[in-house]
Protein backbone atom coordinates (compact mmCIF):
# COMPACT_ATOMS: atom_id res chain seq x y z
CA UNK A 1 0.00 0.00 0.00
CA UNK A 2 1.77 3.68 -0.87
CA UNK A 3 1.75 6.24 1.72
CA UNK A 4 0.00 9.44 1.49
CA UNK A 5 1.10 12.29 3.84
CA UNK A 6 -0.56 14.15 6.11
CA UNK A 7 -0.17 17.68 8.59
CA UNK A 8 -1.95 20.39 9.57
CA UNK A 9 -0.70 23.91 10.19
CA UNK A 10 -1.78 26.58 12.67
CA UNK A 11 0.10 29.54 15.11
CA UNK A 12 0.95 28.22 18.83
CA UNK A 13 0.13 32.00 20.18
CA UNK A 14 -3.82 30.85 19.79
CA UNK A 15 -3.80 28.10 21.88
CA UNK A 16 -3.38 29.34 25.27
CA UNK A 17 -5.74 32.33 23.93
CA UNK A 18 -8.13 29.96 22.60
CA UNK A 19 -9.52 27.59 25.01
CA UNK A 20 -10.13 24.58 23.16
CA UNK A 21 -9.05 25.47 19.82
CA UNK A 22 -6.55 23.51 19.56
CA UNK A 23 -8.38 20.30 20.35
CA UNK A 24 -10.87 21.46 17.80
CA UNK A 25 -8.90 22.04 14.83
CA UNK A 26 -6.33 18.23 15.84
CA UNK A 27 -10.27 16.60 15.58
CA UNK A 28 -11.07 18.30 12.40
CA UNK A 29 -7.75 16.66 10.65
CA UNK A 30 -8.37 13.31 12.53
CA UNK A 31 -11.78 13.55 10.36
CA UNK A 32 -9.68 14.05 7.13
CA UNK A 33 -7.52 11.41 7.83
CA UNK A 34 -9.97 8.77 8.33
CA UNK A 35 -11.58 9.40 5.07
CA UNK A 36 -8.56 9.52 3.17
CA UNK A 37 -7.80 5.97 5.02
CA UNK A 38 -10.56 4.96 3.03
CA UNK A 39 -8.88 5.55 0.16
CA UNK A 40 -7.24 2.24 0.18
CA UNK A 41 -3.81 4.21 1.14
CA UNK A 42 -1.85 4.69 3.85
CA UNK A 43 -1.94 7.54 5.61
CA UNK A 44 1.20 9.24 7.26
CA UNK A 45 -0.03 11.35 9.59
CA UNK A 46 2.53 13.95 10.69
CA UNK A 47 -0.01 15.95 13.17
CA UNK A 48 -0.22 19.50 12.89
CA UNK A 49 2.51 21.97 13.12
CA UNK A 50 2.58 25.48 14.99
CA UNK A 51 6.14 26.48 14.80
CA UNK A 52 9.23 26.70 12.09
CA UNK A 53 11.04 23.85 14.99
CA UNK A 54 8.07 21.29 14.46
CA UNK A 55 8.06 21.95 10.80
CA UNK A 56 11.52 20.15 10.78
CA UNK A 57 10.89 17.19 12.58
CA UNK A 58 7.77 16.55 10.27
CA UNK A 59 9.66 17.00 7.22
CA UNK A 60 12.08 14.10 8.48
CA UNK A 61 9.41 11.89 9.60
CA UNK A 62 7.59 12.17 6.04
CA UNK A 63 10.76 12.00 4.54
CA UNK A 64 11.63 8.82 6.37
CA UNK A 65 8.16 7.40 5.60
CA UNK A 66 9.10 8.06 1.74
CA UNK A 67 5.71 8.93 1.20
CA UNK A 68 4.32 9.65 -2.78
CA UNK A 69 2.00 13.03 -1.85
CA UNK A 70 1.61 15.23 0.95
CA UNK A 71 -1.92 17.19 1.76
CA UNK A 72 -1.51 20.20 3.68
CA UNK A 73 -4.27 20.93 5.75
CA UNK A 74 -4.56 24.75 6.73
CA UNK A 75 -6.26 24.28 9.68
CA UNK A 76 -6.35 28.31 10.79
CA UNK A 77 -4.55 31.11 9.88
CA UNK A 78 -0.29 30.09 10.19
CA UNK A 79 3.03 31.07 9.08
CA UNK A 80 4.48 30.12 5.87
CA UNK A 81 7.56 29.33 7.80
CA UNK A 82 5.80 26.24 9.20
CA UNK A 83 5.09 24.77 5.71
CA UNK A 84 8.19 26.07 3.56
CA UNK A 85 10.65 23.53 5.67
CA UNK A 86 8.11 20.54 5.23
CA UNK A 87 8.03 20.65 1.59
CA UNK A 88 11.33 21.64 0.67
CA UNK A 89 13.01 18.48 2.50
CA UNK A 90 10.43 15.99 1.16
CA UNK A 91 10.34 17.26 -2.33
CA UNK A 92 6.92 15.59 -3.19
CA UNK A 93 4.34 17.50 -5.13
CA UNK A 94 1.59 19.03 -2.45
CA UNK A 95 -1.74 19.60 -2.17
CA UNK A 96 -2.92 22.62 -0.13
CA UNK A 97 -6.59 21.75 1.63
CA UNK A 98 -8.45 25.02 2.40
CA UNK A 99 -11.45 23.25 4.31
CA UNK A 100 -13.90 25.10 6.11
CA UNK A 101 -15.65 23.04 8.72
CA UNK A 102 -19.06 23.96 7.49
CA UNK A 103 -20.28 26.01 4.45
CA UNK A 104 -20.77 29.08 6.00
CA UNK A 105 -20.98 30.33 9.64
CA UNK A 106 -24.09 30.68 11.62
CA UNK A 107 -23.86 34.94 11.84
CA UNK A 108 -27.06 35.12 14.10
CA UNK A 109 -25.51 32.63 16.64
CA UNK A 110 -21.93 33.75 16.24
CA UNK A 111 -23.32 37.68 16.65
CA UNK A 112 -25.13 36.53 19.73
CA UNK A 113 -22.32 35.34 21.64
CA UNK A 114 -21.66 38.57 23.38
CA UNK A 115 -18.12 37.39 24.43
CA UNK A 116 -15.69 38.60 22.05
CA UNK A 117 -13.03 36.02 22.91
CA UNK A 118 -15.65 33.01 22.19
CA UNK A 119 -16.41 35.19 19.14
CA UNK A 120 -12.60 35.31 17.58
CA UNK A 121 -12.17 31.69 18.52
CA UNK A 122 -15.08 30.76 16.17
CA UNK A 123 -13.60 32.95 13.55
CA UNK A 124 -10.20 31.07 14.37
CA UNK A 125 -11.65 27.93 13.50
CA UNK A 126 -13.26 29.10 10.39
CA UNK A 127 -10.31 31.64 8.46
CA UNK A 128 -8.62 28.57 6.77
CA UNK A 129 -8.64 30.59 3.48
CA UNK A 130 -6.56 33.24 5.50
CA UNK A 131 -3.21 31.65 4.86
CA UNK A 132 -3.58 30.44 1.84
CA UNK A 133 -2.18 33.21 -0.38
CA UNK A 134 0.92 33.43 2.18
CA UNK A 135 1.41 29.28 1.26
CA UNK A 136 0.88 30.23 -2.05
CA UNK A 137 3.06 33.27 -2.41
CA UNK A 138 5.72 31.39 -0.67
CA UNK A 139 5.98 28.34 -2.66
CA UNK A 140 5.90 30.68 -6.32
CA UNK A 141 8.79 32.34 -4.93
CA UNK A 142 10.60 28.84 -3.98
CA UNK A 143 9.29 27.25 -7.36
CA UNK A 144 7.36 24.85 -5.36
CA UNK A 145 4.41 23.06 -7.66
CA UNK A 146 1.26 22.71 -5.48
CA UNK A 147 -2.23 22.24 -5.83
CA UNK A 148 -5.09 23.30 -4.32
CA UNK A 149 -8.59 22.12 -2.74
CA UNK A 150 -10.86 24.49 -1.15
CA UNK A 151 -14.02 23.90 0.06
CA UNK A 152 -15.83 22.42 3.40
CA UNK A 153 -15.22 19.18 5.20
CA UNK A 154 -18.26 17.22 4.38
CA UNK A 155 -17.69 18.94 0.76
CA UNK A 156 -18.55 16.21 -2.13
CA UNK A 157 -16.73 18.02 -4.48
CA UNK A 158 -13.71 18.64 -2.46
CA UNK A 159 -13.65 15.18 -1.89
CA UNK A 160 -13.97 13.59 -5.49
CA UNK A 161 -10.60 16.21 -6.05
CA UNK A 162 -8.77 14.51 -2.98
CA UNK A 163 -9.88 11.20 -4.04
CA UNK A 164 -8.73 11.74 -7.51
CA UNK A 165 -5.11 13.48 -6.61
CA UNK A 166 -4.82 9.97 -4.52
CA UNK A 167 -5.64 7.73 -7.37
CA UNK A 168 -3.38 9.71 -9.94
CA UNK A 169 -0.40 9.65 -6.91
CA UNK A 170 -1.29 5.80 -7.18
CA UNK A 171 -1.03 5.50 -10.71
CA UNK A 172 1.70 7.63 -10.82
CA UNK A 173 3.65 5.01 -8.77
CA UNK A 174 2.83 2.14 -10.78
CA UNK A 175 4.13 3.33 -13.83
CA UNK A 176 7.22 4.39 -11.88
CA UNK A 177 7.76 0.77 -10.82
CA UNK A 178 6.33 -0.75 -14.05
CA UNK A 179 8.67 -3.15 -15.70
CA UNK A 180 7.95 -3.01 -19.43
CA UNK A 181 8.51 -5.87 -21.90
CA UNK A 182 9.91 -5.12 -25.50
CA UNK A 183 9.36 -8.46 -27.61
CA UNK A 184 10.16 -8.44 -31.30
CA UNK A 185 10.90 -5.20 -33.19
CA UNK A 186 8.36 -2.30 -34.29
CA UNK A 187 6.05 -3.01 -37.64
CA UNK A 188 8.45 -1.37 -40.59
CA UNK A 189 7.56 1.64 -41.59
CA UNK A 190 5.14 2.63 -38.89
CA UNK A 191 6.86 6.26 -38.31
CA UNK A 192 4.04 7.53 -35.74
CA UNK A 193 4.83 3.82 -33.61
CA UNK A 194 8.59 4.40 -33.11
CA UNK A 195 9.51 5.32 -29.56
CA UNK A 196 12.37 7.08 -27.56
CA UNK A 197 12.69 3.88 -24.97
CA UNK A 198 14.93 6.49 -22.96
CA UNK A 199 12.22 9.18 -23.18
CA UNK A 200 9.45 6.96 -21.77
CA UNK A 201 11.70 5.91 -18.97
CA UNK A 202 12.68 9.68 -18.32
CA UNK A 203 9.09 10.75 -17.82
CA UNK A 204 7.38 7.78 -16.49
CA UNK A 205 10.18 5.87 -13.96
CA UNK A 206 9.58 2.83 -15.64
CA UNK A 207 12.28 0.10 -16.90
CA UNK A 208 12.16 -1.81 -20.33
CA UNK A 209 13.18 -5.03 -20.75
CA UNK A 210 14.03 -6.28 -24.04
CA UNK A 211 12.98 -9.43 -24.86
CA UNK A 212 14.27 -12.44 -27.62
CA UNK A 213 11.69 -14.50 -29.58
CA UNK A 214 14.43 -17.39 -28.90
CA UNK A 215 13.85 -17.04 -25.31
CA UNK A 216 10.19 -17.24 -25.57
CA UNK A 217 10.62 -20.14 -27.44
CA UNK A 218 12.85 -21.82 -24.99
CA UNK A 219 9.81 -21.36 -22.75
CA UNK A 220 7.34 -22.62 -25.10
CA UNK A 221 9.45 -25.65 -25.21
CA UNK A 222 9.25 -26.45 -21.33
CA UNK A 223 4.96 -26.13 -21.49
CA UNK A 224 3.64 -29.98 -20.31
CA UNK A 225 0.67 -31.17 -21.56
CA UNK A 226 -1.11 -30.96 -18.31
CA UNK A 227 -0.37 -26.96 -18.42
CA UNK A 228 -1.84 -26.85 -22.20
CA UNK A 229 -5.00 -28.87 -20.91
CA UNK A 230 -5.59 -26.17 -17.48
CA UNK A 231 -4.61 -23.53 -20.40
CA UNK A 232 -7.59 -24.44 -22.94
CA UNK A 233 -10.29 -24.60 -19.93
CA UNK A 234 -9.50 -20.79 -18.96
CA UNK A 235 -9.89 -20.39 -22.78
CA UNK A 236 -12.86 -21.24 -23.27
CA UNK A 237 -13.91 -20.06 -19.65
CA UNK A 238 -13.10 -16.50 -20.97
CA UNK A 239 -14.12 -16.28 -24.62
CA UNK A 240 -16.93 -17.82 -27.03
CA UNK A 241 -15.51 -19.80 -29.03
CA UNK A 242 -16.99 -20.52 -32.16
CA UNK A 243 -17.35 -23.39 -33.37
CA UNK A 244 -14.94 -23.11 -36.83
CA UNK A 245 -12.22 -22.44 -34.59
CA UNK A 246 -10.05 -25.56 -35.30
CA UNK A 247 -9.06 -27.59 -32.48
CA UNK A 248 -5.67 -27.52 -32.91
CA UNK A 249 -5.60 -23.50 -33.29
CA UNK A 250 -6.98 -23.32 -29.81
CA UNK A 251 -4.17 -25.64 -28.97
CA UNK A 252 -1.60 -23.79 -30.51
CA UNK A 253 -3.17 -19.65 -29.07
CA UNK A 254 -2.39 -22.33 -25.41
CA UNK A 255 0.97 -23.38 -25.58
CA UNK A 256 1.77 -20.06 -26.74
CA UNK A 257 -0.08 -18.36 -24.13
CA UNK A 258 1.43 -20.37 -20.97
CA UNK A 259 4.79 -19.56 -22.68
CA UNK A 260 4.24 -15.70 -22.78
CA UNK A 261 2.75 -15.64 -18.83
CA UNK A 262 6.16 -18.02 -18.02
CA UNK A 263 8.04 -14.60 -19.64
CA UNK A 264 6.19 -12.43 -17.88
CA UNK A 265 6.66 -14.40 -14.48
CA UNK A 266 10.23 -14.55 -15.23
CA UNK A 267 10.87 -10.87 -15.58
CA UNK A 268 8.45 -9.41 -13.30
CA UNK A 269 6.41 -7.48 -16.37
CA UNK A 270 3.30 -5.68 -15.73
CA UNK A 271 3.09 -4.28 -19.25
CA UNK A 272 4.43 -5.53 -23.02
CA UNK A 273 4.33 -4.45 -26.56
CA UNK A 274 5.16 -7.04 -29.50
CA UNK A 275 5.57 -7.29 -32.80
CA UNK A 276 7.44 -9.63 -34.93
CA UNK A 277 6.91 -11.05 -38.45
CA UNK A 278 9.15 -14.66 -38.79
CA UNK A 279 9.07 -16.58 -42.02
CA UNK A 280 6.84 -18.38 -43.07
CA UNK A 281 7.07 -22.11 -41.79
CA UNK A 282 9.37 -20.91 -38.99
CA UNK A 283 9.11 -21.34 -34.91
CA UNK A 284 8.77 -17.60 -34.47
CA UNK A 285 6.18 -17.17 -37.03
CA UNK A 286 4.15 -20.26 -35.30
CA UNK A 287 4.21 -18.23 -31.61
CA UNK A 288 3.90 -14.76 -33.13
CA UNK A 289 0.78 -15.79 -34.96
CA UNK A 290 -0.51 -18.05 -31.81
CA UNK A 291 0.25 -14.76 -29.52
CA UNK A 292 -3.20 -12.89 -29.83
CA UNK A 293 -5.31 -15.26 -26.83
CA UNK A 294 -2.19 -15.62 -24.57
CA UNK A 295 -2.05 -11.73 -24.84
CA UNK A 296 -5.51 -11.07 -24.09
CA UNK A 297 -5.32 -13.06 -20.79
CA UNK A 298 -2.33 -11.21 -19.98
CA UNK A 299 -4.65 -7.91 -20.55
CA UNK A 300 -6.98 -9.24 -18.35
CA UNK A 301 -5.16 -9.41 -15.66
CA UNK A 302 -3.94 -5.87 -15.29
CA UNK A 303 -0.69 -6.83 -17.55
CA UNK A 304 -1.76 -4.90 -20.75
CA UNK A 305 -0.22 -6.24 -24.04
CA UNK A 306 0.10 -3.76 -27.32
CA UNK A 307 0.31 -5.25 -30.94
CA UNK A 308 2.75 -3.66 -33.51
CA UNK A 309 5.08 -3.06 -30.97
CA UNK A 310 3.53 0.51 -29.89
CA UNK A 311 5.50 1.38 -26.36
CA UNK A 312 3.32 4.52 -26.31
CA UNK A 313 0.05 3.32 -26.38
CA UNK A 314 0.99 0.34 -23.72
CA UNK A 315 1.95 2.95 -21.85
CA UNK A 316 -1.19 4.51 -22.28
CA UNK A 317 -3.22 1.18 -21.74
CA UNK A 318 -1.86 0.69 -18.11
CA UNK A 319 -2.59 4.12 -17.11
CA UNK A 320 -5.87 3.30 -17.76
CA UNK A 321 -6.41 0.28 -16.47
CA UNK A 322 -4.14 1.23 -13.17
CA UNK A 323 -6.89 3.73 -12.84
CA UNK A 324 -9.49 0.74 -13.26
CA UNK A 325 -11.28 1.96 -16.08
CA UNK A 326 -9.30 -1.02 -18.70
CA UNK A 327 -7.58 0.13 -21.32
CA UNK A 328 -7.69 -1.61 -24.88
CA UNK A 329 -5.85 -1.44 -27.71
CA UNK A 330 -7.42 0.11 -30.90
CA UNK A 331 -7.28 2.83 -33.72
CA UNK A 332 -10.00 4.49 -35.80
CA UNK A 333 -11.99 2.44 -38.21
CA UNK A 334 -14.18 4.08 -40.45
CA UNK A 335 -16.63 6.93 -39.48
CA UNK A 336 -20.24 6.32 -39.79
CA UNK A 337 -22.08 9.84 -41.02
CA UNK A 338 -25.07 9.06 -40.96
CA UNK A 339 -25.51 8.13 -37.51
CA UNK A 340 -22.44 10.78 -36.50
CA UNK A 341 -20.76 7.90 -35.27
CA UNK A 342 -17.15 6.09 -35.33
CA UNK A 343 -15.78 2.65 -35.42
CA UNK A 344 -12.92 2.00 -33.60
CA UNK A 345 -10.96 -0.90 -32.90
CA UNK A 346 -8.09 -3.55 -34.09
CA UNK A 347 -7.03 -6.67 -34.88
CA UNK A 348 -5.04 -8.56 -31.97
CA UNK A 349 -5.17 -8.29 -28.46
CA UNK A 350 -7.99 -6.65 -26.10
CA UNK A 351 -9.26 -6.12 -23.01
CA UNK A 352 -11.60 -8.83 -22.14
CA UNK A 353 -12.81 -7.74 -18.21
CA UNK A 354 -14.47 -4.15 -20.23
CA UNK A 355 -16.01 -6.27 -23.13
CA UNK A 356 -19.85 -5.85 -24.23
CA UNK A 357 -20.63 -9.73 -23.28
CA UNK A 358 -18.25 -12.78 -23.56
CA UNK A 359 -15.39 -11.82 -26.27
CA UNK A 360 -15.72 -14.08 -29.09
CA UNK A 361 -12.75 -16.36 -30.62
CA UNK A 362 -13.15 -16.39 -34.36
CA UNK A 363 -11.01 -18.04 -36.88
CA UNK A 364 -9.01 -15.64 -39.62
CA UNK A 365 -7.29 -17.47 -42.64
CA UNK A 366 -4.90 -14.11 -42.35
CA UNK A 367 -4.03 -11.30 -40.32
CA UNK A 368 -4.26 -8.39 -42.70
CA UNK A 369 -1.36 -6.85 -43.20
CA UNK A 370 0.97 -9.33 -41.24
CA UNK A 371 2.31 -12.92 -41.85
CA UNK A 372 0.37 -15.54 -40.85
CA UNK A 373 -2.67 -17.17 -40.13
CA UNK A 374 -5.14 -18.23 -36.79
CA UNK A 375 -7.69 -17.05 -34.66
CA UNK A 376 -8.32 -13.57 -32.70
CA UNK A 377 -10.67 -11.86 -30.75
CA UNK A 378 -13.87 -10.28 -31.71
CA UNK A 379 -15.32 -8.22 -28.64
CA UNK A 380 -17.11 -4.75 -28.38
CA UNK A 381 -16.41 -2.13 -25.27
CA UNK A 382 -18.78 -2.11 -22.72
CA UNK A 383 -21.91 0.52 -23.77
CA UNK A 384 -21.69 3.78 -21.75
CA UNK A 385 -19.10 6.47 -20.75
CA UNK A 386 -15.69 6.05 -21.82
CA UNK A 387 -12.05 7.88 -22.08
CA UNK A 388 -9.82 7.78 -24.89
CA UNK A 389 -6.00 8.68 -24.22
CA UNK A 390 -2.89 8.25 -26.62
CA UNK A 391 0.61 8.86 -25.17
CA UNK A 392 1.82 11.25 -27.94
CA UNK A 393 6.07 11.97 -28.35
CA UNK A 394 6.61 15.35 -29.40
CA UNK A 395 9.24 17.42 -32.02
CA UNK A 396 11.06 18.84 -28.81
CA UNK A 397 11.79 15.58 -26.65
CA UNK A 398 8.64 15.80 -24.66
CA UNK A 399 5.38 13.77 -24.03
CA UNK A 400 1.93 15.05 -23.81
CA UNK A 401 -1.16 13.10 -23.10
CA UNK A 402 -4.03 13.50 -25.53
CA UNK A 403 -7.57 12.66 -23.76
CA UNK A 404 -11.08 12.59 -24.99
CA UNK A 405 -14.65 11.48 -23.36
CA UNK A 406 -17.12 9.56 -25.21
CA UNK A 407 -19.85 7.34 -24.98
CA UNK A 408 -19.83 3.41 -26.51
CA UNK A 409 -22.73 2.86 -28.03
CA UNK A 410 -25.05 -0.09 -29.23
CA UNK A 411 -25.31 -0.78 -32.78
CA UNK A 412 -23.86 -3.38 -35.86
CA UNK A 413 -19.80 -3.85 -35.91
CA UNK A 414 -17.85 -5.20 -38.53
CA UNK A 415 -17.87 -8.81 -37.74
CA UNK A 416 -13.87 -9.22 -38.88
CA UNK A 417 -12.58 -10.81 -36.07
CA UNK A 418 -11.11 -7.81 -34.80
CA UNK A 419 -12.08 -6.09 -32.02
CA UNK A 420 -14.18 -2.82 -32.68
CA UNK A 421 -17.34 -0.50 -31.12
CA UNK A 422 -19.35 2.77 -31.83
CA UNK A 423 -18.44 5.18 -30.05
CA UNK A 424 -20.28 9.00 -29.99
CA UNK A 425 -18.35 12.42 -29.18
CA UNK A 426 -20.03 15.82 -27.90
CA UNK A 427 -18.62 17.42 -30.51
CA UNK A 428 -19.40 15.09 -32.90
CA UNK A 429 -16.97 13.28 -35.33
CA UNK A 430 -15.49 15.84 -37.55
CA UNK A 431 -14.46 17.92 -35.24
CA UNK A 432 -13.36 15.44 -32.73
CA UNK A 433 -11.08 13.46 -35.89
CA UNK A 434 -10.12 17.42 -37.00
CA UNK A 435 -9.19 17.86 -33.15
CA UNK A 436 -7.57 14.39 -31.82
CA UNK A 437 -5.58 14.59 -35.11
CA UNK A 438 -4.38 17.66 -34.65
CA UNK A 439 -2.63 17.04 -31.49
CA UNK A 440 -0.10 14.83 -33.11
CA UNK A 441 -0.93 11.18 -31.36
CA UNK A 442 0.27 8.06 -33.56
CA UNK A 443 -2.50 5.93 -35.12
CA UNK A 444 -2.95 4.06 -31.96
CA UNK A 445 -4.79 4.65 -28.96
CA UNK A 446 -6.12 3.24 -25.36
CA UNK A 447 -9.50 3.31 -24.80
CA UNK A 448 -11.27 2.52 -21.41
CA UNK A 449 -14.66 2.39 -19.47
CA UNK A 450 -15.54 5.73 -17.47
CA UNK A 451 -15.07 9.25 -17.61
CA UNK A 452 -11.80 9.81 -16.34
CA UNK A 453 -10.21 12.42 -17.75
CA UNK A 454 -10.15 15.01 -14.42
CA UNK A 455 -7.55 11.79 -13.25
CA UNK A 456 -5.99 12.08 -16.16
CA UNK A 457 -5.14 15.96 -15.65
CA UNK A 458 -4.54 15.69 -12.19
CA UNK A 459 -1.61 12.46 -13.53
CA UNK A 460 -0.27 14.98 -16.11
CA UNK A 461 0.22 17.50 -13.17
CA UNK A 462 1.99 14.65 -11.25
CA UNK A 463 4.67 13.73 -13.89
CA UNK A 464 4.60 17.23 -15.06
CA UNK A 465 3.38 16.25 -18.38
CA UNK A 466 1.19 18.33 -19.95
CA UNK A 467 -2.61 16.92 -21.02
CA UNK A 468 -4.75 18.39 -23.92
CA UNK A 469 -7.93 17.03 -23.47
CA UNK A 470 -10.42 17.07 -27.18
CA UNK A 471 -13.79 18.18 -25.96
Amino acid sequence: MFKIGLFGIGLETYWHQYNGLYERLCGYQTQINEKMSSFGCEIIDAGLVDNPLKAREVAEKLKKEDVSLIFLYVSTYALSSTVLPVVQHTKVPVIVLNLQPSKAIDYTWFNSLNDRTAMTGEWLANCQACSVPEIANVFNRSQIQFFQISGYLDDPLAWKEISEWIAASRVKDIMRINRMGFLGHFYCGMLDVYSDFTQQSIFFGNHIQMLEMCELKALRDTVSEDEIILKIAEIYKQFNVMSDCPADEIRRAAHTAIALDKLVAKYNLGSMAYYYDGVAGNDYENIITSIIVGSSLLTARHIPVAGEADVKNVQAMKILDAFGAGGSFTEFYLMDYEKDEILLGHDGPGHIVIAEGKPVLKPLREYHGKSGKGISVEMKVKNGKVTLLSVVQTFDGKLKLLVAEAESIQGPILEIGNTNSRYKFPIGIRNFVNEWCKAGPAHHLAIGTGHIASKIHKLGALLNIEVIQIS
